[in-house]
């Protein structure tokens, strides 16, 4: 009895891990449409988890425990009204809460749940939301990453952090933020948000070089999962593929982007056998699946591009001129000065570093503050053969940077220079 009680007890808690790591966000968004309100939900879902791992343990797994969950979180919020301090003004709620509850099937016997993610993901990263508390808000309610994981990504503390995601959802509250997807006027402008917001996190995890390894490596995955989400959601957007294959085609890189000793590598010095190969042909194929579709913006291109280092078998072998020729394209849709900053560095080396040079002279106004300016242009005047102006680039690189594996990487470019 005993034993077997342990056995169930460890069944248990691994059906649990499976359900928060994978379902987390289909339940709570199952929940919220039910409720109308994120943070009764998350409480409810945590009550539910908290009593599915008692049941479990006593009498083995359901037939269907996301079902059970589902169900028993319901039920779990129907008892937080009703213990509520202000039950009297939510009556008509808790009413109505009752007979839905009534009317669904007991337990493992209830019908397929349905999927309100892509509702979620649209609340979540609505505009009247800063991106930092969106970003924060998708990993908590869709990824189902604690606040503490989120917080240590972020560098922020978890009370700070807890903090922030209480707000979110008060604004949301208290703003009416719909839950709905846009309708089809407003659906590209809103997209743009969303795609912006996982790209986000994306990055947060492959390019800071902050926070624990593991914690930044899982925000990349986790960036990708809900892209393929948000594909099977809304299928044949070209753009939602557009970002998958972006991701993918730079993740495939990322056990070249550091040596040995932790330091970064730049692209022109990485191992290309490194590269991983079973990515790179996923990225290129979802993005020629987008491209086919002739309606290019800015995440295919980047993925294109992207596409053309993929390709190469080495750095000198790389087709820059087609690299520049995407960074006009990319520019025609969105015109800043990092997409020319990175024009620049492709110019160098289909071109020369002097030419590229010359483009920077007319970035240093918009990028006077911006890091990469400096790195590049110290880049630039090092293969220029200006030892004095690239060194002083690169002191000025590492003035703004704020990164600890950057600045090593740019330190140990500078001591070259001797």
């Amino acid at each position: 009895m005993v034993e077997q009680f342990q056995n169930n007890e460890a069944l248990a808690r691994q059906r649990i891990e499976l359900l928060v790591r994978e379902e987390w966000g289909k339940l709570l968004s199952c929940l919220i449409a039910y409720l109308g309100d994120f943070q009764l939900a998350e409480d409810a879902l945590q009550d539910a988890l908290e009593s599915a791992l008692q049941h479990w343990k006593r009498n083995g797994l359901p037939r269907s425990p996301a079902a059970w969950v589902l169900q028993t979180a319901r039920r779990k919020a129907i008892d937080r009204l009703r213990r509520a301090a202000n039950f009297k003004s939510k009556q008509s709620e808790y009413q109505l809460l009752l007979e839905m509850d009534r009317d669904e099937m007991e337990g493992e016997e209830m019908h397929e749940i349905g999927d309100e993610r892509l509702r979620l993901i649209f609340t979540c990263c609505h505009p009247a939301l800063d991106r930092k508390s969106s970003t924060a808000l998708t990993l908590r309610t869709l990824g189902g990453l604690q606040t503490g994981e989120i917080a240590r990504a972020f560098l922020d503390s978890e009370k700070a952090m807890a903090q922030r995601l209480v707000r979110a959802k008060r604004k949301i509250r208290a703003a009416a933020i719909p839950y709905v997807v846009p309708d089809a006027h407003q659906w590209g402008e809103r997209l743009n948000g969303v795609l912006s917001v996982i790209y986000l996190i994306f990055n947060e995890g492959y390019f800071s070089g902050h926070g624990e390894a593991q914690i930044r490596t899982e925000l990349s995955n986790e960036a990708i999962r809900l892209t393929k989400t948000l594909m099977e959601l809304k299928p044949a957007e070209p753009e939602i593929e557009g970002l998958l294959a972006l991701m993918l085609l730079h993740d495939s890189r990322r056990e070249a982007r550091q040596n040995a000793q932790g330091e970064m590598v730049s692209i022109e010095e990485q191992d290309r056998s490194l590269w991983d190969k079973s990515k790179i042909k996923q990225g290129l194929g979802i993005l020629d699946e987008a491209l086919r579709k002739l309606r290019p913006g800015p995440y295919q291109i980047q993925a294109a591009i992207s596409a053309t280092h993929a390709r190469a078998a080495s750095h000198s072998t790389t087709g820059w001129d087609e690299i520049v020729l995407l960074y006009d394209e990319l520019f025609k849709v969105t015109p800043s000065p990092v997409v020319a900053l990175n024009k620049s560095v492709a110019v160098s080396f289909s071109q020369s570093p002097k030419a590229a040079l010359k483009l920077l002279g007319e970035l240093e106004d918009a990028l006077k503050n911006y890091q990469p300016f400096y790195a590049s242009k110290a880049d630039f005047h090092r293969r220029n053969g200006d030892i004095t102006q690239a060194r002083s680039a690169y002191l000025k690189a590492m003035e703004l940077c704020n990164e600890e594996n950057t600045r090593a990487f740019l330190q140990r470019r500078m001591d070259k220079l001797k």
